[in-house]
């Protein structure tokens, strides 16, 4: 949870972008979007909401980690060959397992954060203006009910289990592939190469979850879509459900290799 908090702090103004160009209504490009923000409220202003960030780090990726380790460790111990690596379908059962129960348990943080980072992208008269991620916490579930912790429950697990099963096992499978093929050592060079692969197939299979997540979880309980569908009849174009990809991956890619050097280097410490 710390490493995880650690790397949103570097990669937290290109993932609160994601989050604005996924609530907007109308196309714009990565480049476009940060300059606008960056121009019209300053530098700063690309780090708004950075404490939601954080208090999500610490709940969704503390659960997924720690739960994945926990299935696969007892899945390897339940299978054949104990001693042999996890295979390939029993990693994608831990790891989609770990994803799910951290998507139900992450959820409440997921919205105050998408709230808190799409805030810029809105105009003044509809701006939540939430101080913090913990004074979010507490004006949601008093100003739109404990069910608003729980909007866009569906998409955010099926994003969790998509995110968890691409990334681990992709980035496993890489991994290995590149220290069989190549011959590379298991060291920062093969982490990034891995990295690299697993975070483009992960942002590309979690999009359109991602997106459908963020335009629930920012509604709040006066209008929004209220069911998936509606989304999709909402909008000429499906490529709507790809909005974002490039912040996303942008942001993913390297922070799937600062989570692990972080996570390393703190085990190391203590």
């Amino acid at each position: 949870g710390a490493a995880a908090s650690m790397a949103a702090c570097f990669t937290h103004p290109l993932d609160q972008t994601k989050y604005r160009m996924q609530v907007l209504s109308n196309r714009v490009s990565l480049i476009r979007a940060v300059h606008t923000f960056a121009v019209r409220d300053g530098i700063s202003s690309l780090w708004t909401g950075i404490s939601g960030s954080i208090l999500r780090q610490s709940r969704y990726s503390t659960t997924r980690f720690a739960l994945y380790g926990v299935f696969s460790r007892q899945m390897g111990l339940m299978s054949s060959s104990p001693s042999e690596p996890l295979s390939t379908s029993l990693t994608i059962f831990s790891a989609g397992l770990a994803g799910g129960i951290a998507g139900l348990i992450g959820n409440p943080a997921e919205v105050v954060l998408v709230r808190m980072c799409a805030e810029g992208a809105k105009p003044p008269q509809e701006r939540f203006n939430y101080r913090n991620a913990i004074d979010a916490l507490v004006r949601i579930g008093r100003e739109d009910g404990l069910k608003a912790y729980f909007r866009g429950l569906a998409p955010n697990i099926v994003r969790s289990v998509l995110m968890n099963v691409s990334q681990i096992a992709t980035y496993a499978g890489a991994k290995r592939k590149l220290m069989s093929r190549y011959e590379l050592r298991d060291d920062i060079k093969t982490h990034i190469g891995a990295s690299f692969v697993a975070g483009t197939v992960a942002t590309t299979v979690c999009a359109p979850a991602d997106v459908l997540k963020s335009r629930f979880q920012n509604a709040s309980s006066s209008g929004g879509p209220k069911i998936p569908i509606t989304c999709y009849i909402a909008e000429t174009d499906l490529g709507f459900l790809m909005k974002g990809w490039t912040p996303a991956w942008l942001r993913l890619a390297p922070k799937t290799v600062l989570i692990f050097v972080f996570m390393e280097k703190l085990r190391a410490i203590l």
